[in-house]
């Protein structure tokens, strides 16, 4: 199952890289076209290109960055008493209702859908993420109040 959640998220990735590339080239032209020299003191239109251009570059290489990480990622399998690490696919228990956690390296925030769920990605940045190391099955957080139905 790890594989295939691997593939996802490279699959949506590289979509994501794609589609911002793009958008990003076109904010650079628009920055750049001579057509878009400001017409007044307080026309801004190609600084404010430009400072989407530089925003969508720098997202740019996030993702690119994110992308070479899991091209080269492999997920460990748990056992279902093991203790939360990095790698771990956690189901828990949040509101009653149940959620799936993946501890990543990178692309914290991400959603992929998985067989009619949606896991969300952690990474060492998220204060979630940090609260889940170590814990195993059956084990409760207090704030969000959680409950670790399993770990893989």
């Amino acid at each position: 199952m790890k594989s295939e959640l691997l593939e996802k998220i490279r699959t949506d990735l590289r979509e994501r890289f794609d589609r911002l590339s793009k958008a990003a080239l076109e904010a650079h032209a628009a920055a750049t076209d001579p057509g878009s020299k400001a017409e007044g003191k307080y026309d801004t239109r190609s600084l404010e290109a430009s400072y989407l251009a530089a925003g969508q570059a720098r997202q740019v290489e996030s993702l690119a960055a994110a992308l070479r990480i899991f091209e080269a990622l492999s997920l460990p399998e748990f056992g279902p008493y093991d203790a939360i690490d990095a790698g771990a696919l956690v189901e828990a228990e949040l509101a009653g209702e149940s959620v799936f956690y993946l501890l990543v390296p990178a692309a914290g925030g991400s959603v992929i859908d998985h067989e009619d769920s949606e896991i969300t990605l952690l990474t060492p940045e998220s204060h979630l993420y940090g609260k889940l190391l170590g814990m195993s099955s059956g084990e409760s957080l207090e704030s969000p109040v959680l409950t670790v139905v399993a770990v893989s």
